[in-house]
Formats: C-alpha cells, sequence, structure tokens
C-alpha cells in the first residue's frame, strides 16, 4: 500500500483546495513536485526557505540514492565548469557571486540526510564544481515508491545576470532551488541502461527535467510587483506589509519567477489563455506588438502542431538593467527582448516573443534533453519561428520590413548556416557542451532550421505538418529522443507519399542530422548544336547519277545540352527548371545521387536559361549564384546588384537618422 498511498498523499497535500487543481486530468506522469514556502530578500540578494519535494521511482530497480541540480553554484567560483567553459568569472566582489546552500534536509521519517550528502561530476571530474548534488538515502526507494525530502535552503543570486541573477532591485530567479534530475529506465530515450541523467551546468546547454506540480508561496517586499510560471492563486498583503503571493502550476519542467518594483503589467486574451506581460516604463509603444506577436505565435502552433494547454502565461520585457535575463523560457513564463522606439519594420522584439514562446512545446510539452540533443529544442523552435515570421509578417519580410530592404527570417537561419566558417566541423549529434570551435550555436540552431527546412522542401509543408502533429500527439509530456522524432517523420512520410523518397528518410538525416557535408549544386553549362543534314555527293540510282543534297531545306533542328553538377557531398533531390527561346519551359527531377546530369533535347527552340531549385526548396544549398546560367547574359544582374546597393545604403542612411 505503501507505493500508492505516499505519491497521493502527497499530491492530496498540494491540493488542499478544490480551486486550485488547474488540470484534473494530468498531462503527465508528475513523478516529480514541489512545494515552497521562500522569501526574496533585497538586500542579501537571497531567496530562503523550505521546500517539500517527491520523487516517483517508476523504474524496475530499487534506488539507493537521488541526484538534484544545483545550478546556482556554477557561480560561486571561477573554477566551476560554467566559467571554465566560458573563461570568465563571476565577479570580483563578493556580491557577484551566486550560490545554493543546503542548510537542512531530513526524509519522510525525520532521518538526517545531510551527511549523506557529495558533489559529484558526471560530465568532466572538475573537483571544484558544485552543480550536481547526490544524496546517500537511507533506505533504497522501492520500484513505484516515493522519495520524500524536506529540505531548508538558501539561495544567493548572481550579479552578472546569465538567464538568473540580479541587478540593483531587479531580480529574475532562475535554476534557483535544488531540482530533480530525471530518473531515465532501460528503453527510455533509447538509453541502454536505468540511471540518473543530471548533467553539470555547462557555459552552452540549458536543461532537461521532468513535468512536476509545483505550489509556490512567495514573499516579497510590498512594492515589487512578481510574475512566474504559475498561476496565481491569492495575493496579500501582511501586517508587516509584505507581499504575500501563491502560486500553482501543473505539468511543467520548470518553475522561474522575476520580480521588480518598475514593472508596468498589461493583461490580454487569447481564447482560454490568459496573458500577462510585464515591461519597463518607456515602452509602451511596444506592448500592442509583443501581445499580438504572442497571439500570432499561440495560434499558429495550435493550427499547425498541437493545442496549448495551460489557461495561463506570463512574459516579460526585462529593463536594460536586466537584459541578461531576456531571451531565456521556462514554459509558462519567458522573457523577451524589446527596446524604446524600436522601429516597425524592424521585427527583432516580435521574433524574440515568437522564438522564446515556442519553447513552451518543444522545451516545454516534449521536454527533450537539451543536454544530450539541443537540436531538438533550438532547431525545431527556430524553424517554427521562421514559419511563423514569414507567415504573419510577410513572405521573405519576416525578419526586417522596410521598403527599401527587408529580410526573412528563413533566410536569415540560412545566413547563419552556410556563412559560417566551421559548419562542417561537426554534425548535430554531440552534447551541448561538446561541440567544437564555438559552433553549438550555428549547428543546433541554424544549421538544424535549415535542413528542416530543406526536409520540408522535399516533402512539402503539409507532410511537416503532419509530421509535427503526430509527433506532438504521440510524444508530448513523454521526453522523446532523436530517434522517436525520425521513427515518427519516417512513418508519416511513408503514408503520406508511400515510396517516393524510398523505404524511408533515413537517407536524409543520416546526411543533415548526423553528416558533415554540405549542398551544392551547379549548373555546369548550356550548348545548343544545330542539327546538320548531309552536305555531299552522293550515288543515289542504279545508272551512276550523281545527286547533291542541301541540308538548307526543311525546318532548323538544334540539339540542346544542360550539364548539372553536384559539388557537394550531400545527395538529394532536386529540380531543374529549362526555358526554350519560344517561352516554353520544363521541369525535370534529379534525385541528385551522381556527380552530373546532362539533359539533352532535340527540336527547333534553342534552350537560353537553366536554374537549379527555381522555388528554393533546397537552402542547405550553399552556393545561389551557381544554380543558374543563361546564354543571353545581360546587364540585368549586375543593375539588379547596383540597385540592391543603392537601396540598401538608404536603408543604412534611414537608420542612422533615427
Amino acid at each position: 500500500m505503501k507505493r500508492i498511498i505516499l505519491p497521493l498523499f502527497f499530491l492530496a497535500c498540494f491540493i488542499y483546495a478544490r480551486g486550485q487543481v488547474i488540470f484534473y486530468e494530468p498531462m503527465s506522469e508528475r513523478l516529480t513536485g514541489y512545494s515552497m514556502d521562500v522569501e526574496l530578500d533585497p538586500e542579501t540578494k537571497t531567496v530562503s526557505g523550505s521546500m517539500e519535494a517527491y520523487w516517483v521511482n517508476n523504474s524496475r530497480k530499487w534506488v539507493p540514492d537521488i541526484q538534484m541540480h544545483m545550478y546556482l553554484n556554477a557561480f560561486s567560483s571561477n573554477r566551476s565548469t560554467f566559467y571554465n567553459e566560458n573563461h570568465g568569472s563571476p565577479g570580483s566582489s563578493e556580491i557577484d557571486y551566486g550560490w545554493i546552500t543546503i542548510n537542512n534536509i531530513i526524509n519522510h521519517k525525520g532521518t538526517d540526510l545531510k551527511r549523506h550528502m557529495e558533489y559529484i561530476q558526471p560530465d568532466d571530474g572538475n573537483p571544484y564544481d558544485k552543480t550536481v548534488l547526490r544524496i546517500i538515502l537511507a533506505e533504497p526507494v522501492a520500484p513505484g515508491d516515493t522519495a520524500l525530502l524536506y529540505i531548508d535552503f538558501t539561495s544567493k543570486l548572481p550579479s552578472n545576470i546569465r538567464r538568473t541573477g540580479f541587478t540593483d532591485d531587479f531580480f529574475f530567479v532562475a535554476q534557483w532551488f535544488p531540482k530533480f534530475g530525471v530518473y531515465e529506465t532501460k528503453g527510455m530515450r533509447n538509453v541502454e541502461k536505468d540511471g540518473w541523467n543530471c548533467h553539470q551546468f555547462h557555459a552552452n546547454s540549458e536543461f532537461y527535467a521532468n513535468h512536476s506540480v509545483y505550489k509556490v508561496r512567495i514573499k516579497v517586499p510590498g512594492e515589487y510587483i512578481v510574475g512566474s510560471g504559475g498561476q496565481l492563486i491569492s495575493e496579500e498583503i501582511n501586517d508587516e506589509g509584505f507581499k504575500i503571493l501563491n502560486y500553482r502550476a501543473e505539468d511543467i519542467v520548470d518553475f522561474a519567477w522575476t520580480a521588480w518594483p518598475g514593472y508596468k503589467e498589461y493583461e490580454d486574451q487569447w481564447e482560454h489563455v490568459k496573458i500577462r506581460f510585464l515591461s519597463p516604463p518607456g515602452r509602451e509603444d511596444q506592448v500592442d506588438r509583443q501581445f499580438t506577436a504572442v497571439k500570432n505565435a499561440l495560434e499558429y502552433l495550435n493550427e499547425h502542431v498541437g493545442p496549448f494547454p495551460w489557461p495561463h502565461l506570463t512574459f516579460v520585457d526585462p529593463p536594460a538593467k536586466g537584459a541578461g535575463a531576456g531571451g531565456m523560457e521556462y514554459t509558462t513564463i519567458f522573457t523577451s527582448a524589446s527596446a524604446p522606439r524600436m522601429p516597425e519594420f524592424i521585427n527583432m522584439p516580435d521574433m524574440v516573443t515568437v522564438h522564446e514562446f515556442g519553447h513552451s512545446y518543444f522545451m516545454g510539452m516534449l521536454a527533450t534533453n537539451e543536454f544530450e540533443e539541443p537540436w531538438m529544442d533550438e532547431g525545431i523552435n527556430s524553424y517554427w519561428e521562421s514559419r511563423i515570421m514569414d507567415h504573419y509578417y510577410g513572405p521573405g519580410k519576416g525578419i526586417i520590413n522596410h521598403k527599401y530592404f527587408w529580410l526573412s527570417d528563413k533566410e536569415s537561419q540560412r545566413m547563419g548556416y552556410v556563412y559560417s566558417s566551421n559548419r562542417t566541423v561537426s554534425d548535430n549529434s554531440p552534447y551541448a557542451w561538446q561541440y567544437p570551435h564555438g559552433s553549438y550555436g550555428m549547428l543546433s540552431y541554424q544549421k538544424a532550421t535549415t535542413w528542416l527546412l530543406t526536409m520540408q522542401g522535399i516533402v512539402g509543408e503539409e507532410t511537416m505538418d503532419e509530421i509535427f502533429r503526430t509527433y506532438y500527439k504521440e510524444w508530448a509530456f513523454k521526453h522523446p529522443s532523436a530517434k522517436d522524432f525520425i521513427k515518427i517523420t519516417n512513418r508519416v512520410v511513408t503514408r503520406m507519399h508511400g515510396d517516393k523518397y524510398g523505404e524511408n528518410m533515413n537517407w536524409f538525416f543520416d546526411q543533415t542530422l548526423y553528416g558533415t557535408g554540405i549542398v551544392d549544386y551547379k549548373l555546369a553549362g548550356i550548348s545548343n548544336h544545330k542539327e546538320r543534314s548531309f552536305r555531299g555527293m552522293v550515288n543515289t540510282d542504279t545508272a551512276g547519277m550523281i545527286l547533291r543534297k542541301d541540308d538548307m531545306a526543311g525546318d532548323t533542328l538544334y540539339t540542346s545540352v544542360v550539364r548539372v553538377e553536384r559539388l557537394g557531398e550531400v545527395k538529394l533531390p532536386v529540380e531543374i527548371k529549362i526555358l526554350f527561346e519560344d517561352g516554353t519551359e520544363l521541369t525535370e527531377y534529379w534525385h541528385g545521387k551522381s556527380r552530373y546530369i546532362d539533359y539533352e533535347y532535340s527540336g527547333p527552340n534553342k534552350i537560353i536559361r537553366a536554374v537549379i531549385d527555381p522555388d528554393y526548396k533546397i537552402p542547405m544549398d550553399v552556393d545561389y549564384i551557381n544554380n543558374s546560367y543563361t546564354i543571353k547574359p545581360d546587364t540585368v544582374p549586375q543593375k539588379r546588384i547596383i540597385r540592391k546597393l543603392l537601396t540598401f545604403m538608404q536603408f543604412l542612411t534611414h537608420i542612422i537618422s533615427l
């Protein structure tokens, strides 16, 4: 009975009032949960309090220990793994440092566990890194049983805001409490054996956690405005003038919050979702566009991927002094980045809002392991960002939409990959902190986005939508791996297209996700040769009469050849559009497997132009310039280049004058 009673008892403690329930049918397994009572001290820059936390052992093995993330300890020393990797330091004065201390920890029987704690370094063995804590339990947790921990802790926020921290009276509180790692069972995410997945805090990695239930009581000075990832249950001012806020959140992977006296508050609604926006004074002109951006993302992802389940959402535009907290996501709270008087034609604030909200799907609902497979959140999310921005803000104009100059989100992503000097240094398989030569961002964001857009170009947007709808339906709240995504893709593509693309799409993933090669097709040339009739003296009769045959008789015919070459290693199917002198055209479909192909035609019309990938379905192609060829070169391309340079100069002049 213990295996059943303890989880239910603890959950019952969380739900002490019926009105607090958000989902009467849980979205996830809820293997972990936290009930916290904490206080922010603006003077000492600390958050301290108590926490009751549970972890359910859903494996078939007895588990002797618990592993927890202690992320704030990354800021406790210049020798932590975080600062070793970014070659920096938390600061020079004591107030700059961040850390987390467990003051007391006991189990449900009151047994002191503090003396059985140790810091471990599963990734690099760095003895100075204290971001992963191992707690040896008084007795192992049986299969199906629940471990209960009662913890008193103090968290000191760092001054150098890196996702979390403070500046003056501004606080963004994230990665701030002792947090369970994920105990993975054999087969989950294709792991080979049961065990804790609890990585250290790295400079180039984000996070991985179970979906949890949170009940959080926060005490702050009365003048502070607070926003969090929870649904506000109650708010009051006590006799001492402190503000007491009670929040509840369900089925989210992390609980973050912000506090600052200067916030201005705004509210809006999208269908069932109540949206709250916190912004600094002076940015009132940005409010409407920020709400529009988040509602665009809600609408598009709801239609093309799956429903957004939570009834609440908070997003934050940090003040300039808190800019280090900008552009970060925590499922039902995220931060954008804006500035006063941002020109309407620059869609960067809108893009940040769309991007960070999108994480609520791929980091939040799908909850992939960002430590080990960062592209599954960042790359997939950036792919959807490009679609959303270019859909709502104009085809080809998702990032900049100016009458003299424009730039699409899709092309912006492509350029980040194509023009990178180390685009072939690695594939997308390393852990986040193992990407070499500063390639983490380019490979996990831009390259992954570009090969996903390329896959869309091959199989079609309708098929991509069906892939992601199926992916969401089968894997939301279940921690999929790359192999799970590939299996979904193979099944959907085969169902919708049969064997048009082969037995499966593994050939595509092997070259793009797990490959380092480039795509580069070249239109090598066009030739048109007049077909000659026989000219000369021939004996055409038995009497020996000599006749002359003239090739001037009849219509003129041409043998025309288009030469196409594959310069890159990656072999993808591609279209070639061929235009004839009389205005007719045709499109060839080449599998791209050989190094070259020649298309030969015979007829009265010469070929005047040919274009590889005329609809830009293969954005992985690193050189668009060699994709076309014409036998009638003129000054139009040069004129276009000159015109673009002139308009770009006008655009820059306009920017400088703002």
